[in-house]
């Protein structure tokens, strides 16, 4: 049997950011279809992705259940409700995912707010994990980065050999189950992604390249350059542009 391939969505966020109060930032519509739909429809159309599993802010939880009903969104194995951090959200999600797929699946952990992603990124995840074991899907830095240190001294890597870490991040799933169980039981909560806490136990991560419109959305900003991109994709099946 081949190796299963899980998508981990993460829409437990409260959206501070997007100065909203009406609903969380992954629920905001954009031709009448939440932000998260646009970005769930890319798993669930691609062939390789066997199953869904989404850590969702518990109230919007039945919300988010009429959604995918709505728009036919068909490969959610699982709805589980988010923590206190991202870390312990993604953690859930993991664990959910532990008890329904084998721990030799492949899972890319993926934002609820990042839908422009496409097909071949999803697919370069999931080549690279089975051929190397876990990858950050990322861009090259297009400006210099200044590292500031502790005692006030700063350094500047080369830009040739830097990179924003981006998503899909994408792991065996009983690797990054045991590293997350690790943190826990060390009492560590404060990793900012997977790939960080990948990083501070020694694991080899490869990087993949993605589309720079892989942006995610949490400020209105970021809003606006989704929208500008729709359209232009829309107007392009519409009038071959």
């Amino acid at each position: 049997m081949r190796t299963m391939n899980i998508a981990l969505i993460f829409a437990g966020g409260s959206g501070s950011r997007m100065n909203t109060k009406s609903k969380p930032k992954q629920f905001l519509e954009l031709h009448g279809k939440p932000i998260i739909i646009y970005t769930l429809e890319l798993f669930d159309n691609h062939r390789d992705i066997d199953g869904i599993i989404i850590v969702c802010v518990e109230d919007w939880i039945d919300y988010l259940k009429k959604m995918l009903k709505k728009f036919d969104i068909t490969k959610v194995q699982e709805i589980v409700a988010g923590g206190e951090t991202g870390q312990e959200s993604i953690y859930n999600g993991l664990e959910s995912a532990a008890q329904n797929y084998p721990h030799d699946s492949v899972v890319l952990i993926h934002d609820g707010v990042r839908p422009l992603i496409d097909d071949v990124t999803i697919s370069e995840n999931i080549q690279t994990v089975r051929e190397k074991g876990s990858c950050i899907t990322c861009i090259p830095a297009t400006e210099t980065l200044i590292v500031t240190k502790d005692d006030d001294s700063m350094e500047i890597p080369s830009r040739k050999n830097s990179f924003l870490a981006r998503a899909p991040q994408s792991f065996v799933l009983k690797d990054i189950w045991a590293i997350h169980q690790k943190a826990r039981a060390e009492g560590r909560n404060d990793f900012i992604d997977s790939c960080t806490m990948m990083s501070h136990y020694g694991k080899k991560l490869d990087i993949i390249i993605g589309p720079t419109e892989n942006i995610k959305i949490t400020t209105p900003a970021d809003f606006y350059i989704f929208r500008a991109i729709e359209e232009v994709r829309e107007n392009s099946q519409i009038f071959g542009i």
